[in-house]
């Protein structure tokens, strides 16, 4: 139908430009493959060019669109492969199925409190039998919890097979068993990072990456008297910060052996704060597993390390990682 509508211009058409939008990843490749020159726009760079129209219209965006492409003031959007979509597909339903579970749990303490009953040192394992004990006394509240704690347990069984089938899919993947050899990053990070990324050619140097997935400051600049750097841009795939957030903090907080990269986090959170060092130290990560990715290289933190000790102690990470995993 867009190639038809086009057709009285296809003899001038240099650029065919479309916002990207959910959409995007079919309609993208269906254009190129009809031999149509498109062009992928980013969605805040195209909003805050269209800011400038007094009436938004559909009229009004597809002309302001046309300028944006006739004039080249504008920024590409990367169209990820069908298999790296599989892949995103997979953790997007697996966070889903996390949050309703936690919703529901949540849900079901809030509940209990009207009662004047609070779960306190209650294990995720010991939960229903616990909320069970509790309204054992009340018929009608227990018949409600009981279609909820059903409800919870659906969605935990769930929840576990799609994790399962996480773990299984980066035991099998050798990027992803690199990543993982860095302390605190885990399947979800490994994974997450590698479908974020898709193709590592697209940034001409490493630390581009941080910046694309927000974790940069932003910095407001005017004249010779105001430049202000605020609190990180928050730009990007969300899930990805989160992940290598989390990976930032079990690295600091959990891990004991001696690293080069923790070092370096709490030296930095002597000096400001934990919550800062750790979003720099997911800065760092996300710096880290791309240049992995590009060279071809193994993480060793202990900076003691011969060459040597670094390949076996790679070698039995992976032997390790294979068979817990597998």
């Amino acid at each position: 139908t867009i190639k038809a509508a086009l057709a009285p211009y296809l003899g001038r058409l240099r650029r065919l430009g479309h916002e990207a939008g959910s959409l995007s990843p079919w309609l993208h490749p269906e254009l190129l493959k009809l031999g149509l020159p498109a062009v992928c726009l980013e969605t805040l760079h195209v909003r805050a060019a269209l800011k400038a129209q007094r009436n938004k219209t559909d009229r009004a965006d597809a002309l302001g669109i046309a300028h944006i492409m006739r004039t080249g003031w504008f920024r590409k959007a990367h169209i990820k492969s069908e298999a790296c979509y599989r892949l995103r597909l997979l953790l997007t339903h697996r966070r889903n199925l996390k949050r309703k579970f936690l919703d529901l749990e949540n849900a079901i303490r809030h509940s209990l409190k009207v009662f004047g009953i609070r779960l306190n040192r209650v294990g995720r394992g010991g939960f229903a039998q616990a909320v069970r004990e509790a309204v054992a006394h009340d018929a009608l509240v227990s018949e409600l919890i009981d279609a909820m704690l059903n409800a919870r347990a659906a969605l935990w069984k769930e929840y576990c097979r799609l994790h399962d089938l996480v773990v299984r899919l980066v035991a099998g993947h050798e990027l992803c068993r690199r990543f993982m050899q860095i302390p605190g990053v885990g399947p979800i990070a490994a994974l997450s990072f590698m479908t974020a990324v898709d193709d590592p050619s697209r940034f001409k140097r490493s630390r581009d990456v941080a910046a694309y997935f927000g974790l940069t400051s932003r910095r407001w600049q005017s004249g010779s008297s105001i430049d202000v750097k605020g609190r990180i841009s928050k730009a990007g795939d969300g899930d990805v910060r989160r992940a290598l957030y989390e990976a930032a903090s079990a690295l600091l907080t959990r891990y004991k052996k001696k690293d080069k990269v923790k070092a370096w986090g709490l030296a930095l959170a002597k000096r400001s704060s934990h919550r800062k060092a750790t979003v720099a130290v997911a800065r760092k990560l996300a710096v880290i597993m791309h240049a992995m990715w590009t060279g071809g290289t193994f993480y060793c933190g202990d900076p003691d390390a011969s060459a040597a000790e670094m390949r076996d102690d790679a070698a039995a990470k992976q032997r390790k990682l294979l068979g817990a995993y597998a």
